[in-house]
């Protein structure tokens, strides 16, 4: 039990939260490979280990041991190669939740090929500029039309993408996938000298969500899974043997936070649920079913699941809720622990980290806040001159000490990009660009992104402190707070707001939900403008457009 675990970490049992930031350590191997060290060395100890527990909505269901995933691995490693792929080609995977996203993954890793994970929203446009900005040689898509159809109208514009190969169908002009499991051998050694993977060597890169911009390349090397670890076994708690569920698609870097790299280190079981369209009702009855016994989704989904009568699913199973992504509205987790008796426990990090601060074991969550700091990371709070935060004062989250030791988890910089990687991790510090303040207890209290950050007649208002004293309201089931121009104070508060069920838009409720934020906080962060809409835009990874918002009310950029 744990075997693998401890090969890297001297300890995993500690007795509180100071105990854990003074002793917890990863020791780092030399030529770390995921899918050698982790998935094979499961399939060596214990073969018949459960690794995936897969479904979808169309009543498909498959589960894998490390044993399977081993030598599925081994046969796409050997049709890759057979097709020119080789150590440093980058390949795209466009998967969806589909079971084999997880053996190509391994593959690759084998390979020491550069993965892409790409949500299946992208459209011709977004492949184009992913496959030209990284020189993506190969493209794996699942067999979904408009995934299909986006990927054929971007070829012309993509030359550097050589060969297609399609999963869980066919068509005229792409590869089998299934053909090439069928074709191929499960014997696969590793490689050496020039062809073996370095620690230092590009693992994965992930596009960013783009919420202000153009979606910059994020780039991960090969000792990227061992910082989630933390992630996995210290935030959301899973254990050995048992299914743990992150709501994520796989083109996204959650995905790698919940459903693969820190999960399998501990040995646990990934339960991989290919959902088409989010459905709460079918969620909730997914958790009862299969009993699962950790969890991780977004607010935004806890929010709509409340929607849901929640008390008819049994979710007894699950000991730990956790959440990441975006903020979540103290309101939510009090209705949470209502229904289900169990706190939900916050992290924050981004695509270009692990977990940096979470609500750990030993720290009882507090309503409204993302937790304590990782012991991989030494978080630092500085404001506008430079310097270091004071308990209260706003600041923004850094990773500080980069000339000192490199934190396992943390991005190696943007790939192709000297310039900006320099700027963003070429010093002693690595700025997140979210503002937040630490209590006199140590727990950090996320305020918004600093371009969120609301100035008004001098007052920095954060959005996301408005947004939870208006989801508090029953008629608010999701908002967004951003600044709106006005000729008197320059800028002022806008709530944009999707109601929930059984709730019309009026000037009265307008009204109603200002007073509310009034008597919920300071009175002068109340929205001077409330908007409705029947859903709010976001980005393909799901994250909230507040850049959208913003300029589509007239503020510049």
């Amino acid at each position: 039990m744990d075997h693998i675990l401890k090969r890297y970490c001297l300890r995993i049992g500690f007795d509180s939260y100071e105990d854990f930031i003074a002793h917890f350590t990863i020791e780092t191997p030399d030529d770390f490979n995921f899918g050698y060290d982790v998935v094979d060395e499961w399939a060596r100890a214990e073969p018949d280990k459960r690794a995936l527990v897969w479904c979808d909505d169309d009543g498909a269901e498959r589960t894998f041991t490390f044993a399977e995933i081993s030598r599925l691995s081994n046969r796409i490693a050997n049709a890759f190669t057979d097709l020119g792929i080789v150590k440093g080609d980058v390949v795209m995977l466009v998967l969806r939740r589909r079971w084999e996203y997880w053996v190509t993954a391994v593959a690759l890793h084998k390979i020491g090929a550069v993965l892409i994970p790409g949500s299946i929203q992208l459209t011709a446009k977004d492949i184009v500029y992913r496959a030209e900005s990284a020189g993506v040689k190969m493209l794996v898509c699942v067999a979904d039309d408009y995934v299909v159809s986006q990927a054929e109208a971007a070829a012309p514009d993509a030359p550097t993408i050589e060969r297609r190969v399609i999963v869980a169908g066919s068509r005229d002009g792409w590869l089998g996938f299934d053909e090439m499991l069928e074709a191929h051998s499960d014997e696969w050694v590793r490689p050496t000298g020039d062809a073996a993977t370095r620690n230092d060597d590009t693992m994965a890169i992930y596009f960013t969500s783009g919420t202000t911009g153009l979606a910059k390349m994020v780039k991960h090397d090969f000792t990227y899974p061992l910082g989630h670890i933390i992630t996995a076994r210290y935030w959301q708690q899973v254990e050995e043997d048992t299914l743990h569920l992150s709501v994520s698609d796989s083109g996204w870097a959650k995905f790698s936070w919940g459903k693969i790299y820190g999960q399998w280190i501990c040995g646990a079981t990934v339960f991989g649920y290919d959902m088409k369209k989010f459905v709460p009702a079918m969620l909730l009855a997914k958790i009862a079913h299969y009993g699962l016994t950790t969890f991780c989704a977004p607010p935004t989904m806890y929010r709509f699941m409340l929607q849901e009568n929640v008390a008819d699913h049994d979710l007894s199973s699950v000991h730990t809720w956790t959440t990441a992504g975006e903020p979540l509205n103290p309101e939510v987790t009090k209705q949470w622990e209502d229904v289900t008796g169990k706190k939900i426990r916050e992290g924050f990090g981004q695509t270009e980290s692990v977990v940096l601060l979470a609500t750990f074991p030993w720290v009882e969550p507090r309503p409204g806040s993302m937790g304590k700091p990782s012991p991989l990371y030494n978080i630092e709070l500085i404001d506008e001159d430079g310097r270091q935060c004071d308990d209260g004062e706003e600041g923004e989250i850094c990773v500080a000490g980069l000339t000192r030791a490199w934190p396992p988890g943390l991005f190696r910089g943007y790939y192709r990009d000297e310039v900006l990687s320099a700027e963003a991790v070429g010093g002693d510090r690595y700025n997140t660009k979210d503002v937040a303040w630490r209590d006199s207890d140590g727990y950090y209290f996320f305020v918004g992104r600093n371009d969120d950050v609301i100035k008004c007649s001098g007052y920095r208002i954060g959005p996301f402190e408005v947004e939870s004293a208006l989801i508090e309201h029953p008629a608010v089931v999701e908002c967004a707070v951003t600044a709106a121009p006005d000729p008197v104070r320059g800028l002022v508060v806008k709530a944009t707001i999707v109601l929930a069920k059984g709730w019309t838009p009026s000037q009265e409720l307008a009204k109603e939900l200002q007073e509310h934020v009034k008597k919920t906080t300071a009175p002068y962060k109340y929205p001077r403008i409330v908007e409705f809409t029947d859903e709010l835009p976001k980005t393909i990874g799901g994250k909230i457009k507040r850049a959208q918002i913003r300029h589509d009310s007239g503020v510049p950029d």
